[in-house]
């Protein structure tokens, strides 16, 4: 029960209704008589509100570790050996790969290909790109990695130099 903002009936059934912008509380007679709209959810918490079941977390695929694996420092020194003693030109290993030459390029000269391209390098050239995976203390900070220096990678260091 509740007092109708419009008429000014005390005591009397209301529902939180919309006239223009503003919410009003409105009498059942008012509701009837005024060309106002039910106050609704906005549209995208309408859809959330149905859509409630759990969806499991997505796992983020780090293309640089496959399990307890990760891919070799010198993964592009072994990519390029293995193709030069099959005899092989960079064109030919794309195209046994199904992949195309920047590709092949790009992995030669330290970049760091994708999950998929690394399985095609290992099957074709028979090597292995996926090392055991090296302690945190032990692991080389690659200027070429994408990510920068941060500060605890600087202290982790500073921490080394100084019980070393």
């Amino acid at each position: 029960m509740g007092d109708c903002e419009v008429c000014g009936a005390m005591n009397v059934s209301t529902r939180r209704m919309l006239m223009g912008r503003a919410e009003v509380s409105l009498c059942t007679r008012c509701q009837e008589n005024t060309s106002s709209k039910q106050k609704g959810v906005a549209p995208g918490l309408a859809i959330a509100q149905k859509a409630r079941t759990f969806t499991a977390p997505r796992k983020s695929k780090d293309i640089m570790t496959r399990g307890a694996k990760e891919l070799a420092p010198d993964f592009k020194q072994r990519i390029t050996a293995a193709r030069e003693s099959k005899g092989w030109d960079k064109r030919e290993l794309a195209r046994r790969m199904a992949e195309t030459l920047n590709v092949i390029q790009s992995s030669e000269s330290g970049k760091s290909p994708t999950t998929s391209v690394i399985r095609k390098f290992e099957r074709i050239l028979g090597i292995e790109l996926m090392v055991e995976l090296s302690p945190d203390s032990e692991r080389q900070i690659d200027a070429s990695s994408g990510r920068g220096l941060t500060i605890g990678d600087f202290l982790n260091e500073a921490r080394k130099d100084l019980d070393g």
